[in-house]
């Protein structure tokens, strides 16, 4: 079940930087760009962490900057931060179902 990647206000990406400022990078984007294999990693580390560095290994800006935001939409996580090659990306992991009712 795909949700949409969460609203975050100044406060709550403030304090979700604070947190993954002591993170290394999770997966790295080489030349080849943004592959189903690159998504698949980080669909996996966002799964697993809730917040990831991804170190885009790309020497034109803009283009860092668009893998950043298509990462962001094809996993439905927020951009928290980038920062030069390093992008902060966030998606909380869901709720779980509440147990069904016992008969």
């Amino acid at each position: 079940m795909r949700l949409m990647a969460p609203t975050l206000t100044a406060k709550d990406r403030a304090r979700l930087k604070a947190r993954a400022h002591a993170l290394e990078p999770n997966v790295s984007v080489g030349n080849a760009g943004l592959t189903k294999a690159v998504i698949a990693e980080v669909e996996r580390a966002l799964a697993k962490r809730e917040l990831i560095k991804v170190r885009v290994q790309v020497d034109d800006r803009e283009l860092r900057q668009q893998i950043g935001d298509e990462m962001g939409a094809a996993t439905d996580a927020a951009v928290v931060h980038r920062v030069g090659k390093i992008v902060i990306l966030f998606r909380p992991k869901p709720d779980e179902p509440p147990d069904p009712p016992m008969k």
